[in-house]
C-alpha cells in the first residue's frame, strides 16, 4: 500500500467522496473516557469545506457530551469497496431555524415530529486530523491479487491501495 497525503481541495474531495459513499459512521464522543462512547450516525452531507453535517436530538447523550467536550472521532467504512476514513475534529451544535432548514432531510421524520420539532439540532464536525485507506483498483482486483499471492506462495505487495492524511 502506498502513502499519498492530500491537502486542501484534494483532501476535501477525498473526505467528501469516502464519507458520502459510506453514508454512516461510528460517531465517538468523550474521547478521554474508556471505553469511548460510540454510536452509529447517518451523515447528512459533507460540504465544500470538508465539514461533516448530522441531524441529532438536542436531548441526546451525544449532544450533552459535545457541550462538555467538542472533540469527536468519526469512523466511516465502506467494506464493499475497501474504503475507510477516520476523522478527528471539533463538533458544533446548531439550533437555529436557518441551519435546520438547510440541513433537514425528510428521513429525519423517523426520529422527529418534522423540522419544527424543538428537539432537532444540527451537528457540524470540522475536521482537524483525517486519515483514509482506499483501493485504487477496487475490492475485486485487491482480492484477486491476494488470492494469486496465496496460491503462488508469494507475498502480495498490496500496491493497488493507497492511504494517507487528508489535511483540509
Amino acid at each position: 500500500m502506498s502513502t499519498e497525503n492530500l491537502n486542501s481541495r484534494e483532501a476535501v474531495k477525498k473526505i467528501k467522496e469516502l464519507s458520502e459513499k459510506a453514508k454512516f459512521c461510528m460517531f465517538c464522543t468523550e474521547l478521554d473516557t474508556v471505553p469511548i462512547n460510540t454510536r452509529p450516525m447517518g451523515l447528512q452531507e459533507t460540504d465544500e469545506e470538508g465539514n461533516l453535517w448530522f441531524i441529532s436530538s438536542d436531548t441526546s447523550n451525544k449532544n450533552f457530551q459535545i457541550k462538555d467536550d467538542d472533540r469527536v472521532q468519526l469512523l466511516f467504512m465502506n467494506n464493499s469497496d475497501s474504503e475507510y476514513l477516520s476523522v478527528f475534529g471539533n463538533a458544533t451544535i446548531y439550533k437555529d431555524r436557518a441551519t435546520i432548514e438547510d440541513k433537514w432531510s425528510p428521513m429525519a421524520n423517523a426520529w422527529f415530529d418534522g423540522k419544527e420539532d424543538p428537539n432537532v439540532s444540527i451537528i457540524k464536525v470540522a475536521p482537524k486530523d483525517t486519515y483514509y485507506w482506499d483501493t485504487k483498483a477496487g475490492k475485486l482486483v485487491s482480492l484477486l491479487s491476494f488470492a494469486a499471492a496465496a496460491i503462488s506462495g508469494t507475498k502480495t505487495d498490496n500496491s493497488d491501495g493507497v492511504e494517507g492524511k487528508a489535511s483540509v
